[in-house]
């Protein structure tokens, strides 16, 4: 970096950092806002699978389950590393929330955060069982595959490595997700309760690409931490979940 440029200047021309100590206040804040968003995410999502691991059919099932589960929580583990650069205390951080708790299935909370923690919305609804479950992880994992790709670009590169690493692992629970639904909706009986939860998760992982207009949009790209906006991301899952529900005979939305 040039001597006479600021670092605000650097981030906006595409610089990175790789030192907690060169981190700009406004930057950390952003920068810590966006790591607890994912590890919150992350564990309260591994926490709710857990739930329904008995309910899955059959061994191969348990075990892919399982498998989502523990790499999950090894993801936010990753991250908290980073976070503890910072000063997070990360030995407390997995049992300071109750990510298990869940609101009910009817509520209302759009694209904001509720409670205590920094979850994205869509991990306070409660899973309605094996297929229920199944669906969720099939159109959050074709979202978490976007924002992923979004997330390791960012200019900490610390953490865009840690989302690298990451990335391929969450786009094979993706795949793992899809691999049950398609066994599963060769039942007509199952094909039915898919279609109902695809009507009931579709709106709420929609929302987890939060408000179209997001006021720290700008500051974000400015410090490289974020380069398209939510509605550009909305408009790619929207396309990519929507032509697999198409291939399988299911409708969006």
């Amino acid at each position: 970096m040039a001597e006479d440029m600021t670092i605000e200047s650097y981030l906006a021309q595409g610089g990175v950092l790789s030192n907690p100590e060169n981190v700009p206040p406004r930057y950390r804040a952003e920068l810590m806002k966006l790591m607890t968003t994912f590890v919150d995410s992350e564990l309260a999502g591994s926490a709710g699978f857990a739930d329904i691991i008995n309910e899955a059919p059959g061994i191969k099932e348990r075990i892919a389950a399982c498998r989502i589960v523990m790499e999950k929580t090894d993801h936010a583990e990753r991250v908290m590393k980073v976070m503890a650069d910072f000063g997070a205390d990360i030995e407390k951080y997995a049992t300071h929330q109750p990510w298990t708790a869940r609101l009910d299935r009817d509520a209302v909370l759009g694209p904001t955060r509720t409670g205590g923690d920094m979850r994205l919305s869509v991990f306070h609804y409660p899973l309605a069982g094996w297929t229920d479950a199944v669906v969720m992880n099939v159109l959050m994992g074709r979202a978490v595959r976007i924002q992923l790709d979004e997330f390791a670009r960012v200019s900490y590169q610390p953490l865009a490595e840690a989302f690298r690493a990451i990335l391929p692992v969450e786009t094979r629970h993706a795949e793992l997700g899809e691999e049950g639904l398609r066994k599963l909706i060769a039942d007509p009986a199952a094909r039915d309760a898919a279609a109902a939860s695809v009507a009931y998760w579709w709106p709420r992982v929609a929302e987890s690409f939060g408000a179209a207009e997001s006021a720290r949009f700008e500051q974000q790209k400015g410090y490289g931490l974020r380069h398209r906006s939510n509605a550009d991301l909305l408009a790619s899952w929207e396309k990519d979940a929507g032509a697999l529900l198409s291939e399988l005979g299911l409708k969006a939305g």
